[in-house]
């Protein structure tokens, strides 16, 4: 199939917005970014991205939020796109249990705008950020799309779960081809500062003990930023079909009669929290003092991703290993914080 030229990019000037559009910008694509620049952290660092874009011709930012319905359509109205990536969202499991309400009006609202835009406006393939979260209580390793994932335990996850049936919703009655992509535990180079390696790298570098959850016995399928990005992009392109074997008697939560699918993007590897901070040490030349504390409501002990459905479809595996990724986000931290 031709690719897909005009695409739009919500959330661009976030951590995996930015990574996808410098991809699709290399490849000579057209990308229009949309991005609220909020302040759920630090906005100087979503500028300091959307600057990289920017140095792109093919690049245009377009800044509201997409919670606003009237917006929102002039713009889809207006540009026309091939493809659209929504990563724009409220992210974070436990600030969900402090801000439910942004979780709302971006992660449903923004999202139900979103569909509406591509509805009317013949988009060809819309691809969406589901997470890993949606899991929930799951605990049979590794996490398969093939699985029933109706037990989320934070609200961050149910909105998750919440769009892909939106979707499936869009691609039944409006034959919209969607793609939901669940992302594990994603990390690299302009990563968000919420996230454990950030805030492990800035408390160690300062000499302040990191909070260790669940007092340690934690793994997660870290999966860097580059290998995020290239499953992405290969997925815009292979446009959501209907699986004509599907049968309401044996359904099949991964696919459907209609063109909906949605895929993990993990490393298809479970790491120890405590490797990963024995990588980090070493990165930085530093130990950590740590600080040990119980699981906090709404996170999860374990994600293990099962990649086998992504594999099929489009030919990749994320294979970036802890050692090599968290290197690399140390020499980035050190290079733009200058330490």
């Amino acid at each position: 199939m031709k690719a897909l030229h005009k695409i739009l990019v919500t959330g661009a000037a976030g951590f995996i917005g930015h990574a996808l559009t410098l991809r699709l910008l290399a490849e000579g694509r057209s990308v229009v970014g949309l991005d609220n620049l909020n302040d759920y952290y630090d906005p100087q660092l979503k500028r300091d991205r959307l600057a990289e874009l920017q140095a792109f011709a093919a690049f245009h930012h377009v800044e509201f939020d997409m919670a606003d319905r009237e917006r929102t359509a002039a713009l889809f109205a207006r540009e026309q796109f091939d493809a659209v990536v929504n990563l724009a969202a409220q992210a974070g499991v436990r600030y969900s249990l402090i801000n439910p309400h942004s979780y709302v009006d971006t992660n449903l609202v923004g999202f139900v705008n979103i569909l509406e835009g591509c509805r009317h406006t013949g988009v060809k393939h819309l691809v969406y950020a589901s997470s890993s979260s949606v899991y929930g209580a799951n605990t049979r390793m590794p996490f398969s799309v093939h699985d029933n994932v109706d037990h989320p335990v934070s609200l961050y996850a149910a909105s998750k779960k919440a769009n892909e049936l939106m979707a499936h919703t869009y691609s039944h009655l409006f034959h919209i081809p969607t793609t939901g992509l669940r992302f594990f535990t994603v990390y690299g180079p302009w990563g968000r500062p919420d996230m454990a390696l950030f805030l492990f790298t800035k408390a160690i570098l300062e000499d302040r003990p990191i909070n260790v959850f669940n007092n340690g016995n934690m793994e997660r399928d870290f999966t860097y930023i580059d290998d995020i990005a290239e499953g992405v992009v290969r997925v815009i392109d292979h446009v959501a079909s209907a699986n004509s074997q599907w049968s309401g008697d044996q359904p099949d939560a991964a696919t459907s009669y209609c063109p909906w699918r949605v895929y993990n993007i993990g490393n298809n590897k479970k790491e120890k929290l405590m490797r990963y901070i024995e990588v980090l040490e070493d990165c930085l030349g530093k130990k950590a003092r740590k600080n040990f504390l119980p699981l906090q409501d709404g996170d999860v002990p374990a994600t293990y991703a099962d990649v086998a459905d992504l594999v099929q479809a489009v030919g990749f595996k994320p294979s970036t290993s802890i050692e090599q990724g968290i290197r690399n986000f140390v020499d980035w931290y050190r290079r733009y914080y200058r330490v």
